[in-house]
Formats: C-alpha cells, sequence, structure tokens
C-alpha cells in the first residue's frame, strides 16, 4: 500500500521551471528535422530565409523515444485546442525543394 501512496505523491509534485531572459526570447524556425536512432529521437530547429542557399539549425533537442511521444501527444492536444479557438489551422506545401540531409533516418516537420 505504500508503494501506491508514494507514486501518487510524486504525481502531485510540482516542478518549478526556470525560464532565463534570454530563452524567454525564443528562436524563430521556419523548417524542423527530424532523425532517429534506437535510443534517441534528434529534432533539428532551422531557419530557412528566401534566397540564402545554406539553411542554420538555430537549435536542436535530443530526447528519449518516450519524452517524444509525450512531446506529439502534447502538440497534438494544443494543436486541437488552438483550432477549436481560431479556427483550422491549412497546412502549406512549401517544402523545400532542394535536399538536406545531415545523415541518419529524416523525416520533416
Amino acid at each position: 500500500m505504500e508503494d501506491h501512496k508514494d507514486e501518487e505523491k510524486g504525481k502531485n509534485q510540482q516542478i518549478n521551471v526556470e525560464l532565463s531572459d534570454e530563452v524567454a526570447e525564443g528562436i524563430y524556425a521556419n523548417l524542423a528535422m527530424i532523425a532517429h536512432s534506437n535510443s534517441e529521437f534528434v529534432l533539428d530547429f532551422i531557419r530557412l530565409m528566401p534566397g540564402v542557399p545554406k539553411a542554420r539549425v538555430k537549435s536542436r533537442i535530443i530526447m528519449t523515444p518516450d519524452h517524444a511521444k509525450r512531446l506529439l501527444t502534447a502538440l497534438k492536444d494544443n494543436i486541437e485546442k488552438y483550432e477549436s479557438a481560431f479556427g483550422k489551422i491549412e497546412a502549406g506545401n512549401d517544402v523545400p525543394e532542394f535536399p538536406m540531409n545531415f545523415g541518419g533516418t529524416l523525416g520533416e516537420a
């Protein structure tokens, strides 16, 4: 019985998250590339500028498959809430036409 109480106690704990001013400003990205191995997902957030042939990775996030699936679920939930409040998001077809490869298994978002 005590194990169950410890589990419940752990679920109700709050985590204080610190957000520095620099990080709070955010980084603009208009392309994401996703690669994975058997133990991790790598999400590269890229800024692609018109007329500039070289795109820059502005941020790289590495996470476990479990956390990647949690991110997918949270993103799906937030998109549904957004669309309920503001209307359907129209998916654009403006995918870059040149090959971009950083190695590994790729996906695009």
